[in-house]
């Protein structure tokens, strides 16, 4: 995410709440010792596939853009 709100920031910003996903990363690679499991598995529940739909839409309008 941080990666593509660099190279573009108008595609990152049609990604729910991106900022908390940067943050939610960091917290699982630097933060580890602080994890709590029980929210990361519901992250996955319930946002993960909130997320998959997102970028399956914004991947469609780009194949669509440039067949």
């Amino acid at each position: 995410m941080n990666r593509l709100v660099r190279y573009d920031p108008d595609v990152a910003a049609r990604i729910g709440d991106y900022p908390r996903i940067i943050a939610f990363r960091n917290l699982l690679i630097h933060g580890y010792d602080l994890i709590d499991h029980a929210q990361v598995w519901k992250v996955v529940r319930e946002q993960v596939p909130l997320l998959l739909s997102q970028v399956e839409s914004i991947l469609q309008e780009i194949q669509h853009k440039n067949p």
